[in-house]
């Protein structure tokens, strides 16, 4: 079996779709087969998973830090579409300072990107899956 490389793109939000936990699901599933996640990038209602101050309750899956950990392990980019991200009230240190913001909330290990990223993914990768809600 020849390894492949994908992006996955992830448009679903969290807890109020299965598009996320899918997209985790199918990452795990690829890389336990030898396949590459070059990036993982959240766009429109799926940003909000880069939120760092969302604490779901004790008994469901925290899928932020679910991410995190995945990232962590396997050198998984994730990749945050910006506009999507300010729009929804998520935001880092350097666009917080550029809107004379005090507080950032985009959880460590995720990254704000342009659609760019996205693009230049779709271009290099085998395969690029799509999970909406």
């Amino acid at each position: 079996m020849k390894t492949k490389t994908f992006v996955l793109n992830v448009t679903g939000a969290p807890y109020a779709s299965l598009a996320p936990l899918s997209a985790l699901r199918f990452a795990k599933a690829a890389l336990a087969t030898g396949h590459k996640i070059q990036r993982v990038f959240f766009y429109q209602e799926g940003v909000t998973l880069a939120n760092g101050l969302s604490c779901p309750p004790q008994d469901e899956i925290n899928l932020t830090k679910e991410w995190q950990k995945l990232a962590a392990e396997h050198q998984v980019e994730l990749a945050v579409c910006v506009a999507a991200a300010l729009k929804r009230g998520i935001i880092d240190a350097k666009e917080a300072a550029r809107y004379g913001l005090e507080q950032h909330n985009l959880a460590e290990g995720f990254v704000l990107t342009g659609l760019g990223q996205l693009v230049d993914g779709m271009a290099n990768a085998d395969r690029t899956v799509t999970f909406s809600s």
